[in-house]
């Protein structure tokens, strides 16, 4: 039996032996097609050698320096590209081991830079329904993923909530969209006021929200709004770009294509394409300049903060996305791959939804298409599809809560920036299966 800990403690994983380009396979010789990334982590698919390369030469220099003692040539070279690469004046780079310890680290600067002011009062962050922002316990308080908080909800700061901006599921029948987007906005606000402007630190969300909600982006105009109330009130923007960043959506930062600038983002995932742990909290100067300029420390860290060798991999992911135009060819896949499900599942009896940004796409499943029925949760139609796709050699990242914590279910689509169009036609082929037999094993014979 094994010794590991595993996910699930009565199910032992395949092991993987080998990975290469889009494509895993396990101790028996499966080969799996990498239609989510991983987590949509592989956004170079697997096994690159120049990323591997990069690796390997830094480790034969220095493979690891404690950050309160050193820094690093290609820890500065990675700050220095991502703060260039960044909107606005994202000029300020902390790097960490991943994304939640990404979004922790966000959240003590925020509170930081206020007590740095002397506005002690400030302890509360507003966040949306239906979000997740990471599994530790900071990060998971400010999620609203309800199956992964309920346990720990004793242990779980308070956080004020409002609704996601999630039009399939919550935009009446008829209205508008700006009316619907002004409605969320003035929801932001009145919480704001319920709160109180002087005890909020921050507002935080997914630019376009990942595995809770599957690959929903946001109306037109909606984070325009919530940047100018963040700036109205005094209070600070964090985006949480650790699934839908680093190009995934087709721009490096998801928040470019709303044209508002964050005080403050968290990146993971796609950072080093999963070649190494790695994360980042990049910060607008204002935040930065008041540390700096008061304590002179920011009151935190970890002991593999800026590591040589995953800062290395991420310097090379980077370098590749740009050198090979990848960002381009994920505006492009992601168009030809919504197309294909379009074909394949656009009158699909249990599709209700096909969405997403780039090569971060969506597909919600529903009992009825024109009442957006959820399926009856005790099925659990998303774990049926996930063991049904590997049965087909396929990877994607279905979850369930979807509609409402407790009902719903999708599959997120991520495969890597690297995919072919034949690829894509195989990831649709072998979903169009996986998800037929899936329906077939939930209904009674």
């Amino acid at each position: 039996m094994s010794k590991m800990i595993h996910r699930n403690l009565r199910h032992t994983p395949p092991t993987a032996v080998c990975a290469f380009g889009m494509y895993l396979r396990d101790s028996k010789g499966n080969t799996y097609l990498d239609a989510s990334g991983g987590a949509a982590v592989s956004s170079l698919g697997h096994g690159h050698p120049d990323v591997l390369a990069a690796m390997g030469a830094q480790m034969k220099t220095t493979a690891y320096a404690h950050s309160g003692f050193f820094t690093t040539d290609v820890a500065e070279e990675l700050a220095q590209r991502l703060a260039t690469d960044a909107p606005g004046d994202l000029n300020n780079v902390y790097l960490v081991s991943g994304g939640s310890e990404a979004v922790e680290s966000a959240l003590k600067m925020a509170r930081q830079y206020f007590v740095e002011n002397g506005e002690h009062e400030r302890r509360i962050f507003i966040a949306r329904q239906q979000s997740y922002h990471g599994n530790t316990l900071g990060a998971l308080a400010l999620g609203g993923n309800e199956a992964r908080r309920r346990q720990f909800e004793p242990l779980l700061m308070d956080v004020a909530r409002v609704s996601p901006c999630h039009e399939y599921r919550y935009r009446p029948a008829g209205q508008e969209v700006a009316e619907y987007t002004a409605g969320l906005l003035a929801e932001l606000e009145q919480a704001i006021l319920d709160v109180g402007p002087h005890s909020i630190i921050g507002f935080c969300a997914e630019p376009v929200v990942g595995a809770t909600l599957g690959a929903v982006p946001p109306t037109p105009g909606y984070f325009k709004g919530v940047r100018a109330l963040c700036d109205k009130y005094g209070i600070l923007f964090i985006a949480d770009e650790v699934m839908c960043g680093m190009g995934r959506t087709g721009t490096l930062y998801a928040i470019e294509q709303d044209g508002v600038v964050p005080d403050l983002v968290a990146l993971g995932k796609g950072l080093a394409a999963g070649y190494q742990p790695i994360g980042a909290v990049l910060a607008r100067d204002h935040v930065v300049e008041r540390l700096r300029g008061g304590s002179g420390v920011f009151q935190h860290g970890h002991t593999y903060n800026a590591h040589p060798v995953a800062a290395a991999a991420a310097l090379a992911v980077q370098k590749i996305i740009k050198r090979d135009c990848l960002l381009g060819a994920a505006t492009v896949r992601g168009t030809t791959l919504r197309r294909m499900l379009r074909d394949a599942f656009g009158t699909h009896p249990h599709v209700g939804d096909i969405r997403g940004r780039g090569l971060l796409v969506g597909l919600e499943l529903v009992q009825d298409r024109e009442t957006k029925r959820p399926f009856d949760p005790d099925l659990k139609l998303f774990a049926a599809v996930k063991e049904q796709a590997m049965d087909c050699g396929l990877m994607v990242y279905p979850m369930g809560g979807t509609a409402d914590g407790r009902r719903g279910d999708h599959i997120l689509l991520a495969p890597p920036f690297i995919a072919t169009e034949a690829d894509l036609a195989q990831i649709v082929s072998r979903l169009s299966d996986a998800l037929g037999r899936a329906l077939a094993a939930i209904r009674p014979a």
